[in-house]
């Protein structure tokens, strides 16, 4: 996979094990922020667990689950990929998150549409879909935004850092829909 360029200042890279540590500095300088909406922080102790992450998401590359590094202005912002991509039914889901700092720059939505756009092009996806905790409303304005349809909720969906489950609202985009 080769780098997508969002804006003059962004770009979407491949994810590869030399941001492990990039990857374990975010997480762990911003651990308060991002546990509230993002469960694997807890999980996240060591930069070896980082590197387990990253070595799978390499791995997974093959079966079409491609993540991407989100860099803006030559630093590390965050991570967007492809996840339990079926080949047989080509459909997959959209996963994201976004260092604070980043936040309200509209970056995640040009990632989104842009793996949207490579989705429906190159890798010939007919459905993608995106699941949001029913209260991040941040994260639920990005499918929105793009004109993915809401189709309903996945009750106690996810588990979130305390061990309470929360509601999934999930939304959808057909190629039909681009």
């Amino acid at each position: 996979m080769e780098e997508i360029k969002l804006n003059k200042t962004t770009v979407l890279r491949p994810l590869q094990q030399s941001d492990v540590s990039d990857i374990f500095h975010a997480i762990d300088t911003q651990r308060e922020y991002m546990r509230k909406w993002l469960p694997f922080v807890e999980r996240t102790h060591s930069i070896e667990d980082t590197l387990k992450f990253v070595r799978a998401a390499v791995h997974d590359a093959d079966r079409g689950d491609y993540t991407f590094v989100i860099v803006c202005e030559g630093r590390f912002a965050g991570l967007i990929g492809f996840k339990d991509t079926d080949k047989d039914n080509c459909k997959t889901e959209i996963g994201y998150w976004l260092c604070e700092e980043y936040q309200g720059r509209g970056l995640m939505t040009l990632a989104v549409k842009a793996l949207c756009d490579l989705a429906f092009g190159k890798l010939k996806i007919n459905r993608i879909q995106i699941k949001c905790a029913v209260g991040n409303t941040r994260s639920k304005r990005i499918p929105l935004r793009l004109g993915f349809m809401y189709e309903g909720n996945e009750r106690d969906g996810e588990r979130m850092a305390d061990g309470r489950f929360t509601d999934l609202d999930i939304y959808s985009k057909l190629r039909t829909e681009k």
